[in-house]
């Protein structure tokens, strides 16, 4: 586990703009504070990944995540809460104001509640959601350890965090629940 220093360290490289990778359900994420443009931006370079595809959420909390999302029925709520049994980031109605860079410029966002111990206590401590995308480059293989998270971000300024991933192997399926549908 990491030291309350690292904890410190890994808070305040991500308010201050920075990307940061951690481990989650499955595979280490890459992350950055979702309201932050520039780190964001960062970010999607660093993947090769386009804007357009949107970003995925995570936080400890909903409320949390209730900056970034339309109010919802306490049946929904009720459903995306009791989800614990497998990582799952819900497709829900994005608020006006959520910037497009997170939304991929589409009406809604995807967010998770995340059940990882870590990751969730990294979430309370920054106080905020924080964006979630795994930490590898479009289109290869998943990082599984903090060593191939330092090993990959060695010169890219990303703050990589000891820990480990949970135990699921598979990317977390996106569930968009107005069309009662899995769409990963």
């Amino acid at each position: 586990m990491p030291s309350v220093w690292q904890k410190k360290r890994f808070v305040a490289q991500l308010q201050a703009g920075g990307l940061v990778a951690y481990p989650t359900e499955a595979v280490f994420g890459l992350g950055c504070d979702p309201l932050n443009e520039g780190a964001v931006y960062r970010l999607l370079d660093l993947k090769g990944r386009s804007v357009s595809k949107g970003l995925i959420l995570i936080a400890s909390d909903f409320c949390q995540l209730e900056p970034y999302v339309q109010p919802l029925s306490d049946d929904l709520m009720s459903k995306i809460k009791g989800q614990v049994s497998e990582p799952t980031p819900w497709l829900l109605p994005a608020k006006t104001s959520v910037p497009a860079w997170l939304t991929g410029g589409r009406s809604n966002i995807a967010v998770r509640l995340t059940q990882h111990g870590l990751a969730k206590e990294l979430c309370q401590l920054a106080g905020t959601a924080i964006v979630s995308t795994s930490a590898n480059m479009s289109g290869c293989e998943a990082v599984r350890t903090a060593y191939q998270a330092r090993l990959k971000f060695l010169s890219k300024n990303v703050y990589t965090i000891s820990g480990q991933v949970g135990g699921f192997l598979n990317p977390s399926r996106i569930i968009d629940p107005f069309l009662n549908k899995q769409l990963r």
